[in-house]
């Protein structure tokens, strides 16, 4: 994780209180009580900052962020397609039938393990957050935070587009508004239930044939299968995705991929926008369609 945060306080902070001026710079109330106590947590100018004390216009704030522990994850090298990266963030394009996180069935090769393994290659030692979780068999960029700041500036504040292949025609644009909660039978499967968690997808259909079709797909809302249970609901599950409908005659997993981020740096403030390309199972049942 990066040892450091250096702001610099704007005008408009000038004599303010310093918790005012860290918060404002998107510091947990959380994170701050723990700066308090730590030797050096919090630097005006290379003296000890405390939080009620004011800030100068022009001054540089230091923030020195603990140490963190973490449950142990197996360091495992691995192929990494790695998109963006810098003190802060991780950013890598993930492979269908990888999982992001170990679990009992899959102990060494997940992310986690690859992300760990090239961590130390590099001398870094960070916890592993994943700030997007993806299914195991859903392929797109991963977003790793090397630290909880980055965590907390970033965890309702990224966009996210998706691109799909569903079952069936489809034309023009629209919005699934509807309600997903766990279906009865089962503790894996969503269903659109009246009881169910908000939900809200809108979908653009970039080619479509009397077999499938190619959907651009953005998110109101982050629920668990959001995407695989709504278009399911409409008659047009995934193709691959037989947990919701879908057939695996054309492709051996759910046709779903996180192909494009968009967010402000957490510490520069600059927008980031970041692309993929289609996966190669993608391009390969639409490889004769201009998208």
């Amino acid at each position: 994780m990066p040892e450091q945060l250096r702001f610099t306080v704007p005008q408009e902070f000038d004599g303010k209180p310093a918790k005012w001026f860290l918060k404002s710079r998107g510091l947990s109330t959380r994170m701050i009580t723990r700066l308090k106590r730590e030797k050096e947590g919090i630097l005006l100018n290379g003296k000890i900052l405390r939080t009620v004390d004011p800030v100068a216009a022009g001054a540089e704030v230091v923030v020195n962020l603990p140490e963190e522990e973490s449950a142990y994850i197996q360091p495992v090298p691995g192929a990494l397609d790695i998109v963006f990266e810098d003190s802060f963030l991780l950013i890598v394009n993930k492979p269908p039938q990888t999982p992001v996180h170990p679990v009992k069935q899959h102990q060494t090769n997940t992310l986690a393990n690859y992300v760990t393994a090239y961590a130390q290659s590099r001398g870094e030692r960070y916890v592993f957050r994943a700030l997007n979780r993806l299914d195991k068999d859903t392929s797109g960029l991963v977003m790793i935070a090397k630290d909880r700041f980055t965590v907390n500036k970033l965890k309702h504040a990224v966009q996210k587009t998706y691109f799909a292949l569903v079952h069936g025609e489809m034309t023009g644009s629209g919005t699934v508004d509807s309600p997903i909660g766990l279906r009865d039978d089962s503790k894996i499967v969503r269903c659109v239930r009246e009881d169910g968690a908000p939900s809200v997808t809108h979908y653009t259909v970039l080619y479509s044939s009397k077999e499938f079709s190619c959907l651009k797909l953005q998110l109101e809302t982050g629920r668990t299968h959001q995407i695989r249970c709504h278009m399911a609901s409409i008659a047009h599950p995934l193709l691959g995705d037989d947990l919701y409908g879908g057939s695996r005659g054309q492709i051996s997993r759910q046709a779903l991929h996180c192909g494009e981020v968009e967010f402000v740096h957490p510490v520069t403030d600059k927008k980031i926008i970041l692309r993929t390309q289609l996966p190669e199972d993608f391009r390969e049942m639409i490889k004769d369609v201009p998208l």
